[in-house]
C-alpha cells in the first residue's frame, strides 16, 4: 500500500458536499475531501490487516504529511490498535504530532491512537508530564489539551489497581494545573476529564471541584459536575465566569469516540481494539 494507493482509495468516496459541509464546521482551512467516518474505519482496518507495524507507522507518517484533513484521521486510525508489537514507531510519531495539532477533530484522533500506546505502556506518562507545561502559552494550548485527552483512560477504571490510582492522581494534578488557563478550549477539556471520573468516582470529583472549582470557569464547573449533581452554585467561593451553554453545543467537549456523519469525537464506544 502506497501513500498514492491510498489516496486514490480515499479520493473515490468524496462527497463535495459533506466537504463544505465539514470544513465549515471544523473550520479547516486545509484540504478536507468529504469523506465519512465510516469510509474511513473500512479502509483503514483493511490497511491494518495488510501491512507490518513499520508500514502502517511509514503510511501513517506519509498521510499525515499531506494535511489533508481526512488523511491526517486516517493517519490516525492506522494507529490505534491495542496490540501493536513493536509499538516505539507508532508512539515516537505520535508525540511528533502533538506540536502539529490545530484542530480538535483531528486531535483526538491522533490522542484515541496515543491512549492504546499509553495503557501499552504507561511509563510513557513521564513523555506526556512534558506537555502539560509547554510553553509559551497559549501558543502551547493544543499540547496541553492533548495530555489531559490522551490520559482519558485512567478516568474508566471502577476499581483501580494502586498503580491506576497513583496515575489517576497524577493526572489529576495536572488538571489542577490547567484550571487556571481561562481558554474555553482548555476549561472544556478540563470538564471533559472531570466528567467522565465522575461516572467512576464521583467522591474524588467532588473533593475536587470543592478544592479547585474556584479557578474554573462556571460553565466547566457545570459539565464537570452535571453527572454527579454538582453545580457551580456548590463551590465555596464565587468563580470566575458567567453560566454558559456553550458547553453543551460544542462536540469538542464529547468523550472520544467517533461521530459517523462527520468525524468528530462522540459519547459513542471507542476506535477498533
Amino acid at each position: 500500500m502506497t501513500l498514492d494507493q491510498a489516496l486514490d482509495a480515499m479520493r473515490a468516496h468524496i462527497d463535495p458536499k459533506r466537504a463544505v459541509e465539514s470544513a465549515a464546521y471544523h473550520k479547516q482551512t486545509r484540504e478536507v475531501l468529504g469523506v465519512s467516518n465510516p469510509v474511513l474505519n473500512d479502509l483503514t482496518k483493511a490497511w491494518r490487516k495488510e501491512l507490518s507495524v513499520e508500514e502502517r507507522v511509514a503510511l501513517a507518517d506519509a498521510l499525515w504529511n499531506t494535511d489533508i484533513f481526512e488523511a491526517r484521521i486516517a493517519a490516525a486510525k492506522l494507529l490505534t490498535q491495542a496490540r501493536m508489537r513493536p509499538d516505539e514507531g507508532a508512539w515516537e510519531l505520535i508525540k511528533s504530532w502533538v506540536p502539529q495539532f490545530d484542530s480538535w477533530a483531528i486531535a483526538d484522533h491522533a490522542c484515541m491512537a496515543g491512549q492504546k500506546r499509553l495503557i501499552a505502556d504507561p511509563s510513557r506518562l513521564d513523555e506526556v508530564e512534558e506537555w502539560v507545561s509547554a510553553a509559551p502559552w497559549p501558543d502551547t494550548l493544543w499540547t496541553r489539551r492533548a495530555a489531559l485527552v490522551i490520559t482519558l483512560p485512567w478516568t474508566k477504571q471502577n476499581n483501580p489497581k494502586p498503580e491506576e490510582q497513583e496515575a489517576r492522581e497524577r493526572i489529576l494534578g495536572w488538571v489542577a494545573g490547567m484550571t487556571s488557563l481561562k481558554h474555553g478550549a482548555m476549561q472544556k477539556a478540563v470538564a471533559w476529564w472531570l466528567r467522565d471520573l465522575s461516572k467512576h468516582d464521583a467522591d474524588r470529583v467532588r473533593t475536587f471541584l470543592m478544592e479547585h472549582g474556584i479557578t474554573m470557569k462556571a460553565f466547566a464547573v457545570k459539565e464537570a459536575g452535571r453527572h454527579i449533581g454538582f453545580t457551580p452554585e456548590d463551590v465555596p467561593a464565587p468563580i470566575a465566569g458567567e453560566l454558559s451553554d456553550e458547553v453543551e453545543t460544542d462536540m469538542s467537549m464529547a468523550p472520544a469516540g467517533i461521530n459517523d456523519d462527520d468525524n468528530t469525537p462522540t459519547d459513542t464506544a471507542s476506535e477498533e481494539e
